[in-house]
């Protein structure tokens, strides 16, 4: 008996690195995967059915049961289109993991509004389309259901030479505490995870230089595995770190702050307090 049994899941952007994984992961535990891929390099451009397809035939030579799909996330008619093909092939939907990525990194001066846009439209609006087609489903379904965000350490703490990427990450975190709230009544849980790993998007940064083994995307996995699973029941809103084999939370702080006894704060006074305003 799998974790998983019964169970359909989607997971975008699954044809090479974490999400193709995440896609063998989840059919060891007994799920049905629509293994959806673009095909296309890591800053978006091209196509290729080959990706996707290569993928399903691994699960089905592992005994398992997927299909491919090649839709973009990055629009809403995509999106559709990839629930759909959950719907045709397996009668149902029970967990979409949104892991879909490109990047297009530049420095803000040099940035293009064009590398801006394809990386806002996967990310983020991509994240958006898929949750919002596959929570309607999940809803009319009505038997809850798992969405499980991809968010990054470069969207909750920056990165240089990220805006782009930052920002739609950041978003994520922000859209996943949001659906989490709108979705509990539906049964769906909304959780993200922010990994730290060493795959074609990230293997020509130093700081991953060494670390295939150590920051292997198969760590990533079990931590969607189980947010996939009957063994999270009743956590949703949460943004889980994965770096190897460390798994922590990310969440919001504020510091104490100071609070003035009355009247309205002077910026001379903003400056005479400001080491207790950002104390932490």
């Amino acid at each position: 008996m799998g974790l998983l049994d019964g169970k359909v899941a989607i997971i975008t952007g699954s044809g090479a690195g974490i999400g193709k994984q995440h896609a063998i992961a989840l059919a060891k535990e007994g799920a049905k995967l629509v293994v959806n891929d673009l095909g296309g390099a890591r800053d978006g451009s091209g196509t290729s059915t080959k990706v996707a397809d290569t993928v399903v035939a691994e699960i089905k030579k592992m005994g398992g049961q997927a299909v491919a799909n090649y839709d973009s996330v990055a629009t809403i008619q995509g999106a559709t289109n990839i629930v759909k093909t959950a719907k045709d092939a397996f009668g149902r939907l029970d967990i979409l993991v949104n892991n879909a990525g490109i990047l297009r990194d530049k420095t803000l001066l040099k940035m293009s509004e064009d590398e801006w846009d394809i990386v806002i439209a996967v990310h983020l609006k991509g994240t958006f389309a898929m949750s919002q087609a596959a929570a309607r489903f999940l809803k009319e379904q009505g038997q809850g259901g798992r969405i499980i965000n991809t968010t990054s350490i470069a969207g909750l703490m920056g990165n240089f030479g990220q805006t782009n990427y930052s920002a739609a990450k950041g978003g994520i975190y922000s859209m996943t505490k949001t659906d989490a709230m709108e979705l509990e009544k539906a049964g769906v849980t909304v959780n993200a995870v922010a990994p730290i790993a060493y795959t074609r998007l990230t293997e020509d940064l130093p700081m991953f230089a060494g670390q295939e083994k150590d920051l292997a995307p198969e760590h990533i996995s079990p931590v969607v595995v189980f947010l996939a699973s009957d063994l999270s029941k009743g956590i949703t809103g949460k943004i889980f770190g994965v770096q190897g084999r460390k798994i922590y939370q990310f969440y919001m702080k504020m510091t104490d702050g100071v609070t003035k006894s009355d009247g309205m704060w002077t910026p001379k006074e903003i400056q005479d307090n400001i080491n207790k305003i950002l104390a932490e």
